[in-house]
């Protein structure tokens, strides 16, 4: 666990860090590939979930799992 050198122009990376700052959005590794001796990562901004959304998917979680409960204390 080291440290990595990001190889992008310095205003990219400039421009991604005031985004990340100011607009509270988050940078998200989307996904991993290698080339030669090199791993590249191909980043993506991303911005969190509402409260409301948070709720809805916890909903259908605990409904899910109240299913499949039932399911399975039918079959047994």
């Amino acid at each position: 666990m080291r440290v990595r050198k990001l190889l992008m122009h310095k205003r990219e990376i400039n421009k991604l860090y005031g985004t990340v700052k100011q607009d509270g959005l988050s940078l998200i590794p989307l996904s991993l590939y290698f080339k030669d001796s090199k791993i590249k990562v191909k980043v993506g901004l991303c911005k969190g979930k509402k409260l409301y959304d948070k709720r809805a998917d916890a909903a259908k979680r605990d409904a899910k799992r109240e299913i499949d409960r039932n399911i399975k204390s039918r079959n047994s």
